[in-house]
């Protein structure tokens, strides 16, 4: 059990909860040896006294001490005490990007893609050094004061096993990649999809999938399309919306396959932001057939009767292995599927994708057969003279085997109904020119195609233009308006039935975070409403004591609820009175060095903020605090030594701004 003020590890000073979620607590901690402040994540007893669990937790939280990355949150120490087990960590002074969102209600482009860029920065050490997150989320990215974007909660989301998942399902099932909702195989590209969605949340304001229960939220993300940003804002360019629908990806194989892939597009989206540079694999045109190239024809042609008949037996062959892979895996697996775990590398081998990539793998191997077959059959006539002169450009390959001649060009593809960014990429990968006309009139949802010209299934030759007339949005507006005041009398006869269909249920604050409060407000389809701090001697500080509405209540989304908030008790007050030392522990200090002293306590109130070079500062004396710690921060500018390296050169001896951080905790008036 952690207590404010029982030390850890002889060395952590417990001095107050700043945090708590699924699986852990965090407190706000002093390191004595080193004589600075430090958070110290907890792990909930539920979960300690799973010895499986611990082991994998011990394990992966020390490979997470081994990431040293400005975008990292750092692990300075791991270690267990009375069956406490703990991780040590770098303090970071700041917000968690899901409260940023909040209170900004989307970000603009560029600020998006700059945290995106320093998130993907800190995925691709840690996936360097084999270490998977799996639980990248708004609410484990936290933005200090300086700027910076760093990533927490490294090792606890791997460690979590089957069996204890589900008591941190309820904050991730909103970012989680379709191969963990569905309880499989999860890699680097999981990470990548989390980041997509968070990237979609950062701009539009809003989550891309939403439902009633965890369940519900989990198969959407495997089996529903992620519906466009731009459907939800104007400003998003085609680089950035196709950034995110490639992390976005259903099938890992079509998503980036790196961080760096990643980093390499967010930053060139970022400087040519209206460039259509994003590549997004059609999943309908991955697995059709297709015309074969002139160099592919004359390869073909080229060859000898032998070498033709050898590359059918090839295909062949490949199809039969395929088969033969296939009945092995059903002998392997049953029909039970009970034994998840002993084939579960088989799997990853060969089947990652489960059934859908088998038959498709099967599909694409025939198709194979008989595209070459026919090919061959062509050349080998032309030579021969029993088919005609028609040129190899004029030959499609149906996905049935037949061979017809297309005098006027290629398929155009359907694109009516689709979202611009689909429509254009359709287009583009069929090597098609666009020409856009707005639609002001039509009801379609924004950004939606309306028609096009020529129509989808006639032929056009390559490179020609394809108009689309694209809704703007602005008749389905003015439909809903009409609609409304055409049916205000009907509506408010039947306003009780119909409201009732549409309300949510308020959910219970009290006892949660302000931010968890918040995150929970907005899972339920509602809004934060007024808070109002109040003195509790219940609840600690930050954590919601009483809401404005009861638990259960139905009411209209987009509803504000007012929450209360507790500031402490009323009964303690703290006080402080001593001497504050030079900041002798900062690298390079030396006596007579100009200093900033800066001395706050935990809820921001300021007791000291003074410039010397005289230490000690005596006298200090505060009463009547809120807060029962606070923190000294010294600033100061030094030269760091000069030394000469191997090769003779003279390194060092410039001037660089340190800074210094002391807790201190105050001491509880009568």
């Amino acid at each position: 059990m952690i207590k404010i003020g029982m030390m850890i590890g002889d060395r952590y000073e417990i001095l107050e909860k700043i945090g708590t979620g699924g699986m852990s607590d965090v407190y706000r901690a002093k390191d004595h040896k080193l004589n600075r402040p430090v958070a110290v994540k907890v792990l909930k007893q539920e979960f300690s006294e799973n010895d499986n669990f611990v082991s994998k937790f011990r394990v992966e939280a020390q490979a997470a001490a081994g990431l040293m990355h400005p975008n990292i949150v750092n692990v300075y120490d791991v270690g267990d005490e009375n069956g406490i087990h703990y991780i040590v960590m770098e303090l970071v002074d700041g917000i968690t990007l899901k409260r940023y969102i909040e209170k900004k209600s989307r970000l603009s482009v560029k600020e998006a893609v700059s945290i995106a860029i320093q998130v993907a920065m800190g995925l691709e050490a840690a996936h360097n050094n084999h270490i998977i997150h799996r639980d990248i989320k708004p609410q484990n990215i936290i933005i200090s004061k300086e700027g910076k974007v760093k990533v927490t909660d490294f090792g606890i989301a791997k460690a979590a096993t089957s069996n204890t998942i589900t008591s941190n399902v309820m904050g991730s099932v909103h970012y989680t990649s379709p191969e963990q909702a569905r309880g499989g195989y999860s890699d680097a590209k999981s990470d990548v999809y989390s980041l997509g969605i968070t990237l979609f949340e950062m701009l539009t304001g809003r989550l891309p999938f939403n439902g009633d229960t965890t369940v519900a939220i989990a198969i959407k993300h495997i089996q529903e399309e992620l519906p466009s940003p731009s459907e939800f804002s104007d400003e998003i360019p085609i680089s950035v919306e196709k950034i995110v629908m490639k992390c976005c990806q259903k099938s890992p194989d079509r998503r980036y396959q790196s961080a760096a892939e990643l980093i390499a597009d967010l930053k060139r989206s970022l400087i040519t932001p209206d460039e259509d540079f994003v590549n997004l694999v059609d999943p309908d045109e991955e697995g059709a057939t297709r015309v074969a190239t002139e160099e592919e024809s004359r390869s073909i042609g080229s060859m000898s009767d032998t070498e033709r008949m050898r590359l059918n037996e090839e295909s062949i062959r490949e199809y039969e292995a395929q088969k033969r892979r296939e009945k092995e895996y059903i002998r392997r697996r049953g029909d039970s599927y009970e034994d998840e775990d002993e084939d579960e590398d088989y799997d990853r081998r060969s089947y990652g994708e489960g059934n859908r990539i088998e038959r498709l793998t099967i599909a694409l191997a025939m198709i194979g057969a008989v595209l070459v077959g026919i090919i061959v059959i062509i050349l080998v006539g032309r030579s021969l003279g029993i088919l005609g002169s028609t040129t190899e450009e004029e030959v499609i390959t149906q996905a049935d085997g037949d061979a017809t001649t297309i005098a006027n060009g290629i398929q155009i593809p359907d694109v009516e109904g689709l979202s611009y960014v689909e429509a254009v990429t359709a287009l583009k990968d069929k090597n098609f020119k666009f020409e856009r006309v707005d639609d002001d009139e039509s009801t379609l949802a924004k950004n939606t195609v309306v028609s096009q010209e020529p129509k989808g299934g006639s032929y056009a030759a390559s490179g020609s233009t394809v108009k689309i007339t694209v809704s703007t949005g602005k008749g389905a507006e003015a439909q809903a308006s009409t609609s409304a005041a055409s049916s205000t009398e009907e509506s408010s006869a039947n306003a009780a039935s119909s409201v009732t269909d549409n309300r949510v249920a308020v959910p219970n604050l009290v006892g949660l975070t302000i931010d968890e409060a918040i995150a929970t407000l907005s899972e339920a389809g509602l809004i934060q409403g007024r808070v109002v701090d109040v003195n509790n001697d219940t609840y600690g500080v930050d954590v919601v004591t009483a809401q404005s509405r009861p638990v259960g209540t139905m009411v209209d989304p987009g509803t504000a609820i007012d929450i209360e908030k507790s500031i402490g008790p009323t009964s303690i007050s703290y006080s402080f009175s001593g001497d504050i030392a030079a900041p002798t522990e900062g690298q390079n200090y030396t006596d007579g060095v100009s200093v900033h002293v800066s001395f706050v306590t935990a809820d921001g109130t300021s007791l000291l903020d003074t410039t010397t070079a005289s230490f000690p500062i005596t006298g200090v004396v505060r009463t009547g605090l809120t807060s029962a710690t606070g923190v000294i921060t010294f600033t100061y500018t030094a030269t760091s030594p000069a030394t000469t390296d191997e090769y003779g050169n003279i390194v060092g001896g410039t001037s660089e701004e340190f800074t210094v951080t002391r807790a201190v905790t105050f001491n509880q008036e009568n």
